[in-house]
């Protein structure tokens, strides 16, 4: 049989192939605004009308989405199986969020390590600010909220995703960001009874990390988001069976 010729590649689906890969790499993020045609025209080197094509290409997909008179975005729902209602029902329910924390325990392991296997040198920029971000908020404690040093703490986990340059693990993390920043505001407060001490330990270990990673450790680097997370289980077990202890002895009553 003879074969069929072999079709000419359109531009635009280079293009297409372009735009998905930045997207899949987090370059673009969902809901970031593309740059106007014109502009991606030039940094790609084609026509115009090449890059209107894989636009309405990309649209038609559900990648994009165009706005009338509002430019093109990135779709804001990518990624978003963990929205709500979802959200809502794991954030409320207690043993969800000690399954999360066993879950973290597993992804930002695997995060860890090949970040310092693969962490470019702005990458590393990325990760300096993140952590410097995480130390501010230690060292403003009672000056800051819950939810400020939460979203920090959470950010600094994001940035290591990125910089592990694997598509799946940073998209999941992502997926995850609300759920994971509610679950380390849920853990500060959790943990804020039991003193400075543990804040400091929570500070080191977060010092380690990116020290491991920055410094191309990732063996180190595993071991060391695996210790943070089994550290924060411990600590919260603890805080835990203080507060069910308190509680039978509040309930028990003086012999008459």
């Amino acid at each position: 049989m003879k074969p069929a010729p072999l079709q000419p590649r359109r531009l635009s689906d280079s293009i297409v192939e372009r735009i998905e890969t930045l997207v899949l790499e987090g370059s673009l993020r969902p809901g970031e605004r593309l740059p106007a045609e014109r502009a991606l025209a030039e940094e790609f080197g084609v026509s115009r009308p090449s890059v209107r094509e894989a636009i309405q290409k990309l649209v038609a997909r559900g990648l994009l989405v165009s706005r009338h008179g509002g430019g093109t975005f990135v779709n804001s729902t990518l990624g978003a199986s963990f929205r709500d209602p979802m959200i809502e029902l794991l954030e409320r329910n207690p043993e969800a969020q000690r399954d999360l924390i066993e879950f973290r325990h597993t992804l930002e392991g695997a995060c860890a390590y090949y970040a310092a296997q693969r962490a470019t040198a702005p990458d590393r920029e990325r990760l300096k600010a993140a952590f410097e971000r995480v130390q501010d908020c230690y060292l403003q404690q009672g000056r800051i909220s819950r939810a400020d040093e939460g979203r920090a703490d959470a950010l600094f986990h994001l940035a290591i995703a990125e910089a592990s340059h694997n598509a799946v693990l940073l998209h999941t993390i992502r997926s995850l960001f609300d759920l994971l920043e509610h679950n380390v505001v849920t853990n500060i407060g959790g943990m804020l009874p039991l003193g400075s001490a543990v804040r400091d330990k929570l500070l080191a270990q977060h010092q380690s990390l990116y020290d491991a990673i920055v410094g191309g450790r990732p063996d180190d680097a595993r071991r060391l988001a695996s210790e943070h997370m089994d550290y924060v289980q411990e600590v919260l077990d603890e805080t835990r069976d203080e507060a069910l202890r308190i509680e039978r002895a509040q309930r028990r009553r003086e012999p008459a």
